[in-house]
């Protein structure tokens, strides 16, 4: 007589599918009439509670990927330039050289000056600034090119 191997995994059974499927038939297994004996629940479904849902709770999120508006550009300030050489001639590539700002962001989205501290050297600047610093840096002795 041949033996037949045994079964090593056993099936989940599959509900509603007759007698014959080992899970009873009528209700198969969910209970009797109600919300949940019919189909599925959505995930977010809450019952009939408005005021404190989750959903309620999160933050409206309208258009917040479509509207970002323009990128800004990176903001030194003019105190940060007292750490160059005097005499220096500022650009992205000095900036970036003296670890100032990081090269690749800065080709991005630009940078710019503004006119905050004080500056003591002569310097020659080739980037975006703000009037209040370009007042500064003439004072200084500085020129805007």
């Amino acid at each position: 007589m041949v033996q037949l191997p045994k079964i090593v995994g056993k099936r989940a059974k599959r509900i509603g599918r007759g007698m014959g499927s080992g899970k009873g038939s009528h209700t198969v297994g969910r209970g009797q009439k109600g919300q949940k004996t019919r189909n599925k629940m959505n995930v977010l479904f809450e019952g009939i509670k408005v005021k404190k849902s989750l959903i309620k709770k999160l933050p409206l999120a309208r258009g917040k990927d479509k509207f970002k508006g323009s990128p800004k550009p990176i903001i030194i300030k003019l105190a940060l330039l007292n750490l160059l050489p005097a005499g220096a001639t500022v650009d992205i590539n000095l900036l970036a050289k003296e670890g100032i700002i990081k090269k690749e962001d800065a080709l991005v989205v630009g940078v710019k000056i503004l006119g905050d501290g004080e500056i003591k050297k002569k310097l020659v600047v080739k980037v975006p600034i703000s009037k209040k610093a370009a007042k500064k840096i003439e004072a200084a002795g500085g020129q805007i090119a």
